[in-house]
């Protein structure tokens, strides 16, 4: 059953477009928005581009409007965080607790760690989840995960679904899968080619490969070289952050064949810049996730280069090892002050 009011679902791909490609967002947004994606096809191998909880360069991460962002792009591929409610409603959301990205405290001054999990889907679909990030989007809401597929049915996109701390949620595969099923998701046509199923989590991960095994799955993280045979057995990729990533560790994860016979896939992330998008690419990276995926798409396709484009794009900064070490320290640093706010609530 839908949550989210119809006047709330975000407008026209026309008006979306031109405020995805005029008045970019000051998180961490590049210096020059984007130019309209062109049509032509990306060049045969580029890695494919996908939209880190949908667009969330350029709207609020893991809603509607990030997903029809992606769109504007021309971004075939979405990536989205899912976890579980109260009473058993899945829905989109990367943080394990709602404080980021909506208006919980204010709504809900009594509720605190706000945690995900402790708040029913109707509670949740009271939340402002755009404000936090630019006004434009005030009222964009947390979608459920029924909103979100049926969203993408009608864009004509595809998912990268992450099952989020499956630990916090026993049994969520299991739901995850009925509820892609009872939407569609699990036809030959979806399981083919638009939907890739993955986690930190292998027991997760290889939870899904037992209950649905037409499903692709990928594992988030770099296992040991000599342990990638054993995750081959349960997963179509291994998904490493692109800080750990060497040309190496991409032609040993190639040379292994996954559950569905085909050799593995390595998508790649968060990468921002063109200058760390065009260095994972020559590794032989088969994805790319990017907030910034229009970005990583220009970077990567053949006879597209501008040096003093994309100099300004990356904000006049280049793929240092030292940028990259302290994206990383960023990304350890979010997963540190979540797993602390789980523990002050426990």
């Amino acid at each position: 059953m839908s949550l989210r009011p119809a006047a709330t679902v975000t407008g026209s791909l026309a008006g979306l477009c031109a405020l995805v490609l005029t008045a970019v967002p000051a998180q961490a947004a590049p210096q020059t928005a984007p130019e309209a994606a062109p049509k032509a096809a990306p060049a045969a191998g580029a890695p494919v581009p996908i939209a880190h909880r949908g667009a969330s360069g350029y709207a609020p991460e893991n809603t509607l409007a990030a997903v029809d962002a992606a769109r504007a792009l021309d971004i075939r591929w979405v990536e989205n965080d899912v976890q579980r409610t109260r009473d058993g409603e899945l829905v989109v959301m990367h943080d394990a607790t709602l404080s980021r990205t909506t208006d919980v405290e204010e709504v809900f001054p009594d509720r605190a760690p706000w945690r995900v999990a402790d708040f029913t889907a109707a509670e949740i679909a009271q939340l402002d989840a755009g404000s936090w990030f630019d006004p434009l989007y005030a009222g964009e809401r947390v979608p459920t995960l029924e909103q979100y597929l049926r969203h993408l049915d009608r864009t004509g996109q595809n998912l990268l679904l992450e099952i989020k701390r499956p630990e916090l949620y026993p049994g969520i595969e299991a739901d995850i899968l009925g509820e892609l099923r009872s939407e569609g998701w699990l036809d030959r046509r979806h399981v083919r080619s638009k939907l890739v199923i993955q986690s930190f989590g292998a027991d997760s991960v290889r939870a899904v490969h037992d209950q649905a095994p037409a499903v692709r799955t990928g594992f988030l993280g770099t296992p040991a070289v000599e342990e990638l045979p054993r995750y081959a057995r349960f997963s179509d990729q291994i998904n490493p952050p692109h800080t750990t990533l060497t040309e190496e560790y991409v032609r040993q994860v190639h040379a292994l064949k996954g559950p569905h016979g085909k050799p593995l896939e390595v998508f790649t992330w968060t990468v921002n810049s063109a200058a760390a998008a065009r260095r994972v690419a020559a590794m032989g990276v088969d994805g790319i996730i990017s907030n910034y995926p229009d970005v990583v798409r220009d970077a990567t396709r053949a006879g597209t280069g501008n040096a003093a484009r994309d100099a300004v794009r990356d904000g006049g900064r280049e793929d240092s090892p030292e940028a990259a070490r302290e994206e990383a320290l960023e990304e350890a640093r979010e997963e540190a002050r979540e797993a602390a706010r789980e523990a002050g609530a426990s």
